[in-house]
């Protein structure tokens, strides 16, 4: 497996839709995809990832462009858990290019969620707050305060680990501020409290 995989949609997953005998008429690819899922969910990463890679590269044999976004986004899970963070950023680059190419936002967003995840884990703290503003504009562009909410808090915990504490305590108060908005008092003060103990050093 190299950097030849990236990751998935959710709006472009046909290789999930079973029809009505779930595997009739069920070629190879989506075989050895349903089969990676499997050996996903029991934990079994090696094993799911290798599938993954057989269905990417049949899917790619296809042309199914589709395939090839989930395969990817798939074989990038696999190899993020198993702590593999370069390859499954390039998994999810290739499928985040297919997205983009759909203008599938949504699913963008969620391969940038898990991005965001493998550059802090790599310690490119810089490049995981580029993928988490981006998230923040998606949630203000969609009116969905809630996914601010959560970006704002991983912005905060991400500009933590950079030793940028009045960043950090920044972002609590954006949270701290959206909170209030909706009157819910005692969130708003607990981020209100996280970014003053950040100002004053504590």
């Amino acid at each position: 497996m190299a950097n030849e995989f990236i990751p998935p949609m959710n709006t472009l997953d046909p290789v999930a839709k079973e029809n009505n005998n779930g595997l009739e008429d069920e070629d190879q690819a989506k075989k050895d995809y349903r089969e990676g899922r499997k050996f996903y969910s029991e934990g079994e990463y090696a094993q799911a990832a290798i599938a993954f890679h057989n269905a990417l590269r049949e899917f790619e044999a296809q042309g199914n462009q589709a395939g090839v976004a989930n395969a990817s986004d798939r074989l990038g899970d696999a190899c993020l858990a198993r702590d593999e963070y370069a390859m499954a950023i390039a998994n999810y680059h290739r499928a985040c290019a297919i997205c983009e190419k759909e203008d599938d936002s949504f699913s963008v967003l969620a391969l940038n969620k898990k991005m965001a995840i493998a550059y802090r884990k790599l310690g490119d703290q810089a490049k995981a707050l580029e993928l988490l503003y981006d998230m923040l504009e998606h949630y203000r562009l969609t009116n969905n305060p809630k996914g601010a909410v959560e970006a704002l808090v991983v912005i905060g915990e991400t500009y933590l680990e950079q030793g940028e504490r009045l960043k950090a305590a920044d972002a609590y108060r954006s949270v701290a501020s959206i909170h209030a908005r909706f009157k819910h008092a005692r969130m708003a003060e607990e981020f209100n409290r996280r970014a003053e103990s950040l100002e004053q050093g504590e």
